[in-house]
């Protein structure tokens, strides 16, 4: 299989670009940064493949692109690819709701599997969270991160999303709109990434905790959504990590 890379040198992409060169079974077709990127023209580890910028006119001859970029260079690339029925996975986080509208648009050419976490495990931490959410609906509900430092102080992608989904259980199973769940923030050293999911039942309490170790978890996991998208001939259109595990 060969993958082009879309943000081949920040901290997922690196990995990405890793876990392709070690592995027999695929292939680096592009390694793309960002046009100001001191990268770009250099051998990626030494190789016949040199990091360049995304552009209209990029020939990648891929059978798929993993996007680790910013919700910016992410919308340019789709722009630039037009209608190439390119499958693309990407793990870009922070779209705002007109740019995931836009990038929804963009699924009409090609397949697109997007994901806020696809570190290995966390699709069934969200949906034991879920469940528990709509089997216990009375029980209140809080999110929780820990980034390392270096993140930005907003909420994650991963956060919010858990917490639109707990509030959507929760008001499914009781019949109205529940309150929103709290989403707390913290930001420490260089830890990976950790996600909690509390509820708060007055007599007793549920914790639902996912920790990742390295950031080779997220690398793995969008690998494995790729390989999944392109296994059989998928139709254009927006796919989820749940619609990989569902087969």
């Amino acid at each position: 299989m060969r993958i082009a890379i879309m943000g081949a040198s920040g901290r997922v992409g690196t990995r990405l670009v890793e876990l392709i060169l070690a592995n027999p079974g695929l292939e680096l077709a592009a390694a793309l940064v960002s046009p100001g990127s001191r990268l770009i023209g250099t051998p990626v580890a030494g190789g016949s493949i040199e990091y360049r910028p995304a552009e209209a006119a990029m020939k990648s001859h891929c059978d798929v692109m993993i996007d680790f970029s910013t919700p910016a260079a992410s919308l340019a690339l789709q722009a630039d690819i037009g209608t190439k029925p390119i499958p693309m996975v990407i793990g870009t986080a922070g779209f705002m709701i007109e740019e995931d509208e836009c990038l929804t648009r963009f699924c009409l050419h090609r397949p697109m599997l997007l994901s806020a976490n696809f570190a290995h495990g966390f699709e069934a931490f969200r949906r034991a969270g879920v469940d528990f959410a709509r089997r216990m609906p009375d029980a209140e509900a809080a999110v929780s991160e820990t980034y390392h430092a270096r993140k930005k102080a907003d909420p994650s992608g991963t956060s919010r999303l858990l917490a639109r989904q707990l509030f959507e259980a929760r008001s499914r199973a009781m019949g109205f709109a529940a309150p929103e769940p709290a989403i707390t923030v913290n930001r420490e050293g260089d830890t990976v990434g950790v996600n909690e999911v509390r509820f708060d039942m007055g007599s007793a309490e549920a914790t639902f905790t996912y920790r990742v170790h390295t950031l080779a978890a997220y690398a793995e996991g969008a690998l494995a959504a790729a390989q999944w998208l392109v296994s059989i001939p998928r139709p254009a259109g927006r796919y989820s990590l749940a619609d990989s595990l569902n087969d």
